[in-house]
């Protein structure tokens, strides 16, 4: 007697071409982003490209803003793993029309579009906007520590990469006329092995030095902008005014860059110390995320009303005229100054003055006077204030949790302050796109553009 199975022969040839649309269900989130892309504003990408047809073939933007966005909603971010996807993975054939990209094409083009790619978050707000998911009645900002593609181990002093430097020209001056004894100084032929790719490290070098430069510079500014405030208050008050003088800033041995990525800082977190950035996000009660930028800051004293100004700006490149109503922040944002900057057109804003999971004191501050401390203070001392706040960690920390723990985004690809925030707002419009697709899945009406509303 026969085993009854299923036939399974791989030498049966198909006798119709296949057709991509049965590839996957209608729901699946291959298509979902298909869709979403089809309604962003793409005319930035397109600007980068001929429209005279001359010139070799390239990618359509539309399909590589989707392969990166699917890829990324998958914690997917290696262009090579991308590539390797396109060929064996049928959600990623589906999206980029069984083209195959090559990883190279992949990498070039999330660095060439560093700028456009930023404008993808507020295209996924908007799209969240016409869900009615991009409430603003309350929002919540904290920062978070990111990896920065570089190791910490790097870190050189300014003596360091003066010395490094100053070897590598001596080095390829030697080299330069080694070959102009040979070949004569108008051969132009290429670098000896043994100095290849010297040129980039050697650039990175004298980045992380102007890095060091321009924050000694930095200090001695500041230091002569305080002394010229002294004298001019000694001059309005006729009398030198009493204590010690402020001491001029001092170049600082001690002070280290990263010679891989000179913007990227020594971070403070849970776990430790990191070499990263500090990655900054507002979101609302349904956890859609409103605002993103990058600092390489190590703390977050100075990013309260920064972000809120981003998150102004982001409201309105996404269309959503209303204001953010309340906005909740824990003790990192607390400083005299930034409660007193706090005008009325600014949010409601519940600032923990102090970290009450240490029980350390309220923060002072660069102000003498702490009224506005005391004043934030005492409105977080009433029962419906607490039980407001409390929502603040409800709100943000999941979303932290999803991006990093879920889809793994703990480290950035790319190396640079501007390359690291445009990598943040992808991951960001990611995370506000798989809120939107799950909210479709449930109720396809919200998203009337998507083919699951077309096809319900």
């Amino acid at each position: 007697m026969a085993y009854n199975f299923l036939a399974a022969d791989r030498d049966q040839l198909l006798l119709l071409p296949p057709s991509l649309a049965e590839w996957l269900p209608e729901d699946h989130l291959a298509y979902f982003i298909i869709d979403a892309v089809e309604e962003m504003d793409l005319d930035a990408f397109y600007a980068e490209y001929r429209a005279d047809g001359w010139g070799g073939a390239a990618h359509d933007p539309k399909v590589m803003v989707a392969l990166v966005l699917y890829a990324y909603c998958l914690g997917v971010r290696s262009s090579r793993q991308i590539e390797r996807a396109c060929h064996v993975d049928v959600a990623f054939r589906v999206i980029a029309a069984n083209t195959g990209p090559d990883h190279t094409t992949i990498a070039r083009f999330r660095s060439r579009h560093e700028g456009s790619l930023k404008t993808i978050f507020a295209a996924a707000l908007a799209l969240c906007a016409r869900a009615g998911m991009a409430t603003v009645g309350l929002v919540v900002l904290d920062g978070t520590k990111i990896a920065a593609a570089a190791a910490s181990s790097a870190n050189r002093s300014a003596a360091h990469i003066a010395a490094q430097v100053e070897a590598m020209l001596a080095e390829a001056a030697a080299a330069d006329a080694a070959e102009d004894a040979e070949f004569g100084p108008s051969r132009g032929d290429e670098s000896p092995a043994a100095l290849r790719g010297r040129t980039e490290r050697r650039r990175r070098f004298a980045e992380a030095k102007a890095r060091l430069d321009a924050e000694q510079a930095a200090r001695c500014a500041d230091y002569e902008a305080a002394m010229a405030a002294r004298a001019a208050e000694e001059a309005r008050r006729g009398q030198k005014i009493k204590g010690r003088k402020p001491k001029p800033p001092r170049p600082r041995p001690d002070a280290k860059a990263n010679t891989t990525d000179a913007d990227s800082r020594q971070q403070r977190s849970f776990h430790g110390y990191l070499q990263g950035y500090n990655a900054q996000a507002v979101a609302n009660e349904n956890q859609v995320i409103l605002a993103a930028e990058v600092t390489n800051d190590q703390n977050d004293f100075g990013r309260l009303h920064p972000m809120i100004a981003a998150t102004k700006e982001s409201l309105a490149a996404a269309g959503i005229t209303e204001p953010a109503g309340v906005l909740l922040a824990d003790a990192g944002y607390c400083t005299e100054d930034n409660l007193a900057d706090l005008g009325p057109a600014d949010p409601d804003c519940y600032i923990a003055t102090r970290n009450r999971r240490f029980g350390t004191s309220p923060t002072p501050g660069r102000s003498p006077d702490l009224e506005h401390t005391a004043a934030m203070d005492t409105k977080l001392s009433s029962l419906t204030a607490q039980g407001l706040y409390r929502r603040r960690a409800q709100i943000i920390e999941p979303i932290f949790g999803q991006i990093k723990e879920t889809r793994g985004f703990r480290r950035f690809k790319r190396r640079g302050q501007s390359a690291v925030d445009s990598e943040w707002k992808l991951e960001t419009a990611c995370h506000n796109l798989l809120k939107l697709y799950r909210r479709v899945l449930v109720d396809a009406s919200v998203a009337p553009y998507s083919r699951l509303a077309v096809r319900a």
